[in-house]
């Protein structure tokens, strides 16, 4: 073979080698989603801001999406792995999807029920409405589980109102068109400051439950498990970087909240979400909290009384970063 055509030869197939590497390191895209403006969602806020979500290999953009759009969004795959509360991925199994949450969150209630200055007791709620941000959603759960323990009767005693996210809720409560709404921080915090009574704290009851966590779908594990995988480990190596760096959580927490700036609130609303019995370092859905919901469901949902909460999980990603000694290491611990 002549000499030039053998050297052409070496150097096109190296090109094409130095090709190939480069596409096989590309990062992989993704679409994640969150629910809404809420200290829930720091992980995921965190570890894009963070590059942590890059360092795993993901070319991932964050979306916001409210009501029950995520849960659509997810089934759909438009944002194959979201942050959504428990409840609405047990809602969307129960009827038939293939929804499975892969990693906890925020793995207990952390809601006061809001009510305007005038209304201190449950006896003046009564004959009033509550807004919540949907039916069906955490904040629909937690309005009645808090009614209940008022005393008063769903839908007897008290109306529910669609009113979006915790800004509209408020605004809501601010104009009367609703008495009272469910807040988790720092939503919570601006409203007392404003002179709105907490008339429940729900998270004193100290229930577990199944609040903010990963949720994707048991198609995307079986079609791209390496990225469910590198997603995983980006979220526990936020919760970690969250419970280390108070001012960068602090920082990122002020970004995405919609222009919170008020020092005092956020450090109250960041210094509540990250503690351990609420976001937790080893980061395994709480079965009891899963139980929980399907308890409250199943007046409404006859396969929720059956149904076991093992159903709802896939642990095997938080399980593989637990056993292999990765999140000990985190914190310096054996």
């Amino acid at each position: 073979m002549d000499h030039r055509k053998f050297s052409f030869l070496i150097h096109l197939g190296c090109f094409f080698l130095s090709v190939m590497h480069v596409y096989a390191q590309a990062p992989a895209k993704l679409s994640a989603g969150y629910a809404s403006m809420s200290s829930a969602h720091l992980p995921i806020w965190m570890a894009k801001d963070t590059g942590l979500l890059a360092k795993n290999g993901l070319d991932a953009q964050i979306i916001m999406l409210t009501g029950n759009v995520p849960i659509m969004a997810l089934v759909a795959g438009d944002t194959p792995i979201s942050q959504i509360a428990g409840i609405g991925i047990i809602h969307s199994a129960l009827n038939g999807s293939d929804t499975v949450m892969i990693a906890g969150g925020t793995v207990t209630l952390d809601w006061w029920l809001m009510t305007r200055p005038e209304i201190k007791t449950a006896a003046q709620l009564k004959g009033g409405a509550v807004a919540i941000s949907s039916f069906g959603t955490a904040s629909d759960f937690v309005a009645r589980f808090a009614v209940q323990k008022l005393g008063l009767v769903p839908e007897k005693d008290v109306a529910f109102v669609q009113l979006g996210n915790p800004a509209t809720r408020q605004a809501g409560i601010e104009s009367n068109r609703a008495q009272a709404t469910v807040h988790v921080p720092p939503s919570t915090f601006a409203a007392q400051k404003k002179g709105f009574n907490v008339l429940a704290d729900v998270a004193a009851l100290g229930l577990p439950y199944q609040h903010t966590g990963v949720a994707t779908t048991r198609k995307f594990i079986r079609e791209r498990p390496q990225i469910v995988r590198a997603y995983i480990k980006a979220h526990v190596e936020a919760v970690h970087r969250l419970k280390t760096d108070r001012e960068g959580g602090i920082r990122v927490l002020a970004k995405y909240m919609g222009g919170l700036t008020d020092r005092q609130i956020l450090e109250k609303t960041y210094d509540r979400a990250i503690a351990e019995n609420l976001m937790p370092r080893k980061q395994y859905p709480t079965l009891d909290g899963i139980k929980m919901i399907l308890d409250s469901l199943g007046e409404k949902e006859p396969k929720a009384k059956t149904a076991k909460p093992q159903d709802f999980v896939d642990l095997r990603f938080i399980k593989e970063l637990d056993d292999s000694g990765f999140i000990d290491r985190l914190y310096g611990s054996k």
